[in-house]
């Protein structure tokens, strides 16, 4: 077991001390259960700042500056600027340091999956999740009591990071970003094969497909080369810095090339596909390639009316994060004696646990955003 020596710091100034442990604000009431003895919130409580360690004093995917943040994964509304210091994966410190600068954490420390972590009086452990590149499953004990928090997960295959590993917990708390049943999302491959079917169908139409630039871009791309198509991607710029760092990180991506539009050159993109930001899909940007097909890579496409109000014509249901099915599953997998739904739809998701006899409650936590898929 490491001793987490280079993440000494102060507990906010907001914390308060009593019977030996710090507790910010808590978000549950003081009757809330105790697992033999230990209550959960000792462990790990929300908080306005996020996930809140009193037994280590850290904060996990905070929301504002704190002084030790723990971070599950690169994602904008979970790895933020300005904290005092930060543990995560290499490969999300990278990333943190190429949207953010080198300078975006007082210190950063690198945790190494699997292996177990002393901060403060808890034990934390790293442990893949399936989301993106980097992405980690953070286990918090203390007294005896093991709480999961893995941030964003996917349990399907994912050709750019390891896949999601089931740690047993005595609560674990889950994501709810697709918790409805009507998110039922199709083979990742079948999506791919859509798109190879409409480059086949309209060989003279560039196809710009909208993805988030960490994760469904590097994806999309990854999928293409794994069905065969070898001519290059053109990025757009936004795209560009963090599909080097994934290549620079060992994922392999084959030709990549920028989307500029020479003067009169406009034919040259007749076929092609275009990596961009959803928001320039059905934009002025857009009209520089020949008669284009707006696409968007999103679980959220699964919605024929979002992909009809943003202009899409070929919807690429593609996510992240778990469906319906893989949440559940998750959950039955596990067998957690209390389960805690954050970001995303909880309400469903807590019902389904109470039909299910697994205690649940909904974190209701403010400040972790869908756009990302």
């Amino acid at each position: 077991m490491v001793d987490s020596a280079a993440l000494r710091f102060h507990a906010p100034a907001s914390v308060e001390k009593a019977s030996g442990i710090h507790r910010p604000h808590l978000a549950f009431a003081p009757e809330a259960p105790t697992f033999d003895g230990v209550r959960p919130e000792d462990v790990l409580c929300p908080t306005p700042a996020g996930l809140y360690s009193p037994a280590g004093r850290f904060h996990i995917d905070p929301t504002r500056p704190v002084e030790k943040a723990l971070i599950t994964h690169g994602h904008s509304d979970h790895a933020r600027a300005g904290h005092g210091a930060v543990l995560a994966t290499p490969e999300t410190l990278r990333i943190m340091a190429a949207r953010y600068g080198e300078g975006f954490a007082g210190a950063r420390q690198e945790a190494v999956l699997g292996e177990a972590m002393r901060i403060g009086e808890a034990t934390v452990t790293f442990h893949p999740a399936g989301h993106v590149l980097g992405s980690a499953q953070i286990a918090v004990a203390a007294g005896g009591l093991r709480i999961g928090a893995p941030g964003g997960y996917k349990r399907r295959a994912h050709p750019t990071c390891p896949p999601f590993v089931p740690v047993p917990c005595d609560i674990f708390i889950t994501e709810a970003t697709f918790a409805l049943p009507v998110f039922r999302h199709p083979e990742p491959e079948a999506e791919i094969a859509r798109l190879l079917a409409s480059l086949d169908q309209f060989p003279d139409r560039a196809h710009l497909v909208g993805a988030y630039s960490l994760g469904k871009a590097q994806r999309v791309i990854r999928m293409l080369r794994d069905a065969g198509y070898d001519r290059p991607v053109y990025l757009h710029g936004a795209m560009e810095k963090l599909c080097r760092l994934y290549e620079e990180l060992g994922v392999a991506l084959g030709p990549l090339a920028p989307a500029t539009v020479a003067a009169g050159k406009k034919g040259e993109f007749a076929g092609a596909v275009v990596i961009c930001p959803p928001s320039e899909v059905a934009e002025r940007w857009a009209r520089r390639f020949p008669d284009p097909v707006p696409a968007f890579a999103s679980g959220w496409m699964r919605i024929r009316q979002r992909a009809k109000q943003a202009g899409v014509e070929l919807p690429l249901i593609l996510s992240d994060h778990a469906d319906w099915d893989e949440l559940t599953a998750t959950i039955a997998g596990i067998g957690p004696g209390e389960v805690w739904v954050t970001h995303g739809r909880e309400e469903a998701l807590v019902r389904w646990c109470a039909l299910a006899g697994i205690p649940a409650k909904p974190l209701h936590m403010v400040g972790y955003e869908d756009e990302a898929e």
